[in-house]
């Protein structure tokens, strides 16, 4: 991400909680900078400490648990590694209806989801989760998210702010952000069509991707952006589907 435009995104997050002297200017361009450069490490250890936050806040399924055994069947399918990142399946149980994944490779998937899909498009969409992983739009909403964070500390205490110095709060408004992020277009586009790659790939029917976008149509699921819509990515799957039959 170019550093001018983490510094105009930092910039127009707030301008009314206090007057921003020159000064100040020149402290979050430098964080911007700082921002821009995260290693994988940074990245790794924001996002370790994003997913051990909302673990603690969340009713994480037992072991014995019927949905953490079909999970565990699952992610068997999808294997445990994406481009050399461990993945570590969880379900949070509750009626929400959900799933994400960090670029830690910590994968969550919500019981409300579970209930609601099959297995095959429970597949399809932790393909498309892993997608956002595997091609770096989940780093990159880190480095939006972990921006955000540093200039709202920054207006308020006027000091510099570093990985290190996040507080627990801060930490949980980055996860909050994370988990909720919204995708471009282009990035929601290239996710879908990784799922699809990766499950043939594994010898999975894709259509579980396109069954899953029907399943949630124009609901709630932060899973979901607004563009493009729902319909719009099951044709795209099916249309794939059927390019793919005209070829075997």
């Amino acid at each position: 991400m170019k550093v001018k435009l983490m510094v105009l995104l930092m910039l127009g997050l707030s301008t009314t909680a206090c007057q921003i002297t020159p000064e100040k200017l020149v402290t979050v361009g430098a964080e911007a900078y700082e921002t821009a450069t995260l290693s994988n490490q940074d990245i790794k250890q924001l996002s370790d400490d994003s997913c051990k936050q909302m673990d603690e806040k969340s009713h994480i399924a037992p072991e014995n648990s019927p949905y953490t055994q079909r999970l565990n069947q699952i992610a068997k399918t999808l294997g445990y590694t994406i481009n050399g990142t461990k993945i570590n399946y969880k379900v949070y149980l509750t009626q929400d209806v959900n799933a994400w994944a960090m670029a830690n490779g910590c994968v969550r998937v919500y019981s409300g989801l579970m209930d609601k899909m099959t297995d095959n498009e429970i597949q399809g969409v932790l393909g498309h989760e892993l997608g956002h992983v595997a091609l770096g739009h989940s780093k990159k909403a880190m480095q939006v998210a972990y921006a955000t964070q540093i200039t709202r500390g920054l207006i308020a205490t006027s000091t510099n702010s570093t990985l290190a110095t996040l507080t627990e709060s801060q930490i949980g408004d980055l996860a909050e952000q994370l988990i909720n992020s919204q995708f471009s277009q282009k990035q929601e586009t290239q996710a879908d069509n990784y799922s699809f790659n990766f499950l043939v790939k594994k010898g999975i029917n894709p259509i579980g991707i396109a069954n899953a976008f029907d399943k949630l149509g124009g609901g709630d699921a932060s899973i979901l952006s607004s563009h493009p819509s729902s319909k719009q990515r099951a044709d795209n799957i099916r249309q794939k589907i059927a390019q793919m039959k005209k070829t075997q």
